[in-house]
């Protein structure tokens, strides 16, 4: 939501101002120079990009609009899940939860949580490394090294898709030069039309380099950022879940591992202590 606020306030801005001066708006539709650097820019994040990161890509860019981002609350569910199923597996033994880690949509835990069960990637990357601690074979520390390795994984898979929105975002000027360039070469082929003639064209290549500098700092430079943002986030969110799973491997109660990990938590979503006690007191309730 605060994305499409955003752009509505840089187009608005740019409106507004173009108004205030009295802009011919009519000057500005040069669907030429739109078709230019749009195109030109789509094709030169084809060229330098596989096609796995171009449908990141798109992801990414439909997830930046999406409401659907990691909130406190989210927080506090994920740490009370893990918090009853480490209880369950303190009480009735570790092999106990085996069911709930093989099926987690069918746990009467893990199900709770929906943001954690509609994840595909975060519910495999929780099983998946509880499947290896129930094996009962692997040590706390070399655990956390194969947790580390597919975290880096995660990381070297996505950031190419930030970076590519980056690149595509610091093209756009100049395209917008070449779409110009363009218009001007247009231009002096029909220098012999008139003054008037002359500066309409003039003024149409000239919106090629002002699309293509809004473009850029207005709008897909700022996507790029948030991408990369979002990347972070979620980076943080399969951190919390690592230091879990290894606070309780490491032989810590469930509540001591929750808390380990709630401090793992970015400031702006971590629920206090209390928060959290709270919250898991209330519904075992």
């Amino acid at each position: 939501m605060l994305v499409i606020i955003g752009l509505v306030v840089v187009m608005g801005s740019v409106v507004a101002g173009y108004t205030m001066a009295h802009g011919n708006f009519a000057v500005l539709l040069q669907w030429a120079e739109f078709v230019t650097i749009i195109g030109a820019a789509v094709g030169s994040l084809i060229v330098g990009s596989p096609i796995e990161v171009i449908k990141k890509v798109i992801t990414a860019l439909l997830g930046t609009i999406k409401s659907d981002h990691l909130h406190k609350q989210d927080y506090l569910d994920i740490l009370k899940s893990f918090n009853d199923l480490f209880l369950a597996a303190q009480r009735d033994g570790l092999l106990s939860i085996e069911a709930h880690i093989e099926k987690p949509k069918e746990s009467s835990i893990l199900s709770r949580n929906k943001k954690f069960i509609d994840n595909e990637y975060v519910t495999n990357y929780f099983c998946d490394t509880m499947k290896i601690l129930l094996t009962g074979s692997v040590p706390p520390h070399e655990l956390e090294n194969i947790i580390d390795t597919e975290i880096e994984s995660f990381e070297m898979e996505n950031k190419p898709v930030g970076a590519a929105v980056s690149k595509m975002g610091d093209a756009l000027p100049g395209l917008g030069i070449v779409a110009a360039v363009l218009g001007i070469i247009i231009t002096m082929s029909s220098i012999d039309k008139g003054a008037a003639y002359v500066g309409l064209h003039v003024a149409a290549a000239l919106v090629g380099t002002f699309l293509g500098v809004l473009l850029s700092y207005g709008i897909v430079g700022p996507l790029a950022a948030k991408i990369e943002h979002d990347m972070e986030v979620k980076v943080r969110f399969l951190m919390t879940i690592k230091a879990c799973i290894v606070a309780y491997a490491k032989g810590n109660p469930p509540i001591i591992a929750v808390e380990i990990a709630r401090r793992t938590i970015f400031s702006d979503f971590r629920p206090s202590f209390s928060e959290l006690e709270n919250y898991m007191r209330t519904k075992k309730e």
